[in-house]
């Protein structure tokens, strides 16, 4: 009977450790009319697509002012943390990461000002 018991505790545990992922897509917008002579501006973070190895590509919206990008992915966390870079130089050195909250519908939108904090 105890040996059932331990059977039935262990299976339980290993069902409620699986995490239930999510599709998530995160449109982004990062004003950059602050910086000059401008030639890329990426995204670096925490998970896939994203690393914080290499730029994941934004695409120039208006000249020399305004990138942006969509994210796309299944995580099961409700929220990313990035960082901005431009010309493959980071924002915000020595300061913590952005948090992107993940909203409740399909896609989350965030806008942000490279190297100045929300």
């Amino acid at each position: 009977m105890k040996s059932i018991i331990i059977i039935m505790v262990v299976m339980f545990c290993f069902q409620s450790c699986v995490q239930k992922s999510f599709k998530r897509n995160v449109k982004v917008t990062l004003d950059v009319s602050g910086k000059k002579n401008i030639d890329s501006a990426g995204i670096r973070g925490e998970e896939n697509p994203l690393s914080w190895n290499n730029d994941f590509p934004m695409q120039e919206l208006v000249k020399d002012s305004l990138y942006g990008a969509i994210i796309s992915g299944e995580t099961g966390y409700l929220f990313a943390e990035l960082k901005f870079t431009v010309n493959g130089i980071f924002e915000l050195e020595n300061m913590p990461n952005r948090r992107i909250i993940f909203a409740q519908g399909d896609t989350t939108y965030y806008h942000a000002v490279f190297d100045k904090k929300d």
